[in-house]
């Protein structure tokens, strides 16, 4: 069977376009011909870190990255890792992103010492980079690491003190001490006066305390009179204690209550007081009385003849006797007849 230049040429076209996928798959680190294991990794930052870079393990490539995808915001870069060998990932282990003095990148997975393995398209813990300028600065020359420290330290310092010193805290702070000058003045004047205060000579606090003590002095001398005054006031206040106020309270109790009663009965019609301040009928005799006595002395006066006979020559008096009172009797108590 004759084959045709034709299809010689096909097929060496078709075998070239293959071996050049591979190649080109191959190169971009993807896994040919065996499975395709794949873990994520989340950094904020990947320090530069592409496609294919190698992914390590203990000094090994295991893998590459595949891609790496930050979205349109760019703060969560997700980092695809295609891993060539199959290896087992406990799931503490952590991706940690290293660069080289001569700028390579490269991705490092610390294992761990967990039982349980990650499985694909599982996601990594991820931790901050080790700085290695920072290692090598620190190994070469301890000093000149601590002392750039420090400056960034201090740079850092000094970049928030001027952000919190804007204008208006500049102002504040000028005012608090133009304050303070005027509190430390005014304590300077206050230290004086109580310099002159507390002068032996001519200072009122020391005049206050020779009086008191003259005082307190005067006290100690009558201190038989006040002990006596404070016996005396204490026998009062015994004396007082002694007494049986409540047994006068009772007594003087008692005294009201027989009190309320006699006023009770007296403004009753009980009893002789009673009856005499509330009957009319006493009043009504005695009143007839006094006017029986004002008519018998009005007759009386009238007819003396009637009663006394002292004439020898005169005649009897004939008149019949008075029947009303003579009204030139004043303010006597008559009844008005009705």
């Amino acid at each position: 069977m004759t084959i045709s230049n034709e299809t010689k040429v096909g097929a060496l076209t078709a075998i070239a376009i293959v071996l050049l996928v591979l190649g080109f798959n191959f190169l971009k680190g993807k896994n040919i011909g065996g499975k395709n294991i794949h873990y994520f990794a989340v950094f904020k930052d990947i320090q530069g870190l592409a496609n294919s870079n190698p992914v390590v393990i203990n000094g090994k490539q295991v893998g590459n990255i595949n891609k790496t995808d930050g979205g349109k915001d760019m703060r969560r870069i997700v980092v695809d890792i295609n891993m060539k060998e199959d290896v087992i990932i406990p799931d503490d282990a952590v991706a940690v992103i290293n660069k080289s003095l001569l700028g390579n990148v490269q991705l490092d997975i610390r294992l761990g010492n967990s039982g349980t393995a990650l499985k694909t398209n599982d996601t990594l813990k991820t931790i901050q980079s080790d700085n290695i300028i920072g290692d090598a600065m620190k190994k070469l020359d301890p000093v000149l690491y601590q002392v750039t420290k420090a400056v960034k330290s201090l740079d850092t310092l000094l970049g928030t003190v001027n952000n919190i010193f804007d204008p208006n805290s500049k102002n504040n702070i000028k005012g608090m001490l133009d304050n303070l000058n005027k509190t430390t003045a005014s304590l300077a004047v206050s230290s004086a006066s109580l310099q002159g205060l507390l002068n032996a000579q001519t200072g009122a606090l020391a005049k206050t305390l020779d009086n008191v003590s003259s005082f307190t002095g005067a006290l100690k001398n009558n201190n038989e009179k006040v002990n006596q005054t404070m016996s005396n006031l204490v026998a009062t206040t015994d004396k007082l204690s002694r007494l049986d106020f409540e047994k006068t309270l009772n007594t003087l109790n008692g005294t009201i209550t027989d009190l309320k009663n006699a006023v009770g009965k007296i403004s009753s019609n009980e009893g002789s007081l009673g009856l005499l301040l509330n009957d009319t009928k006493l009043y009504n005799n005695l009143n007839a009385t006094s006017n029986k006595i004002n008519l018998l002395l009005d007759d009386v006066r009238v007819h003396p003849k009637r009663y006394v006979n002292i004439s020898v020559f005169g005649k009897k008096d004939k008149n019949g006797p008075l029947l009303v009172p003579l009204p030139d009797t004043v303010n006597a108590p008559y009844f008005k007849k009705p």
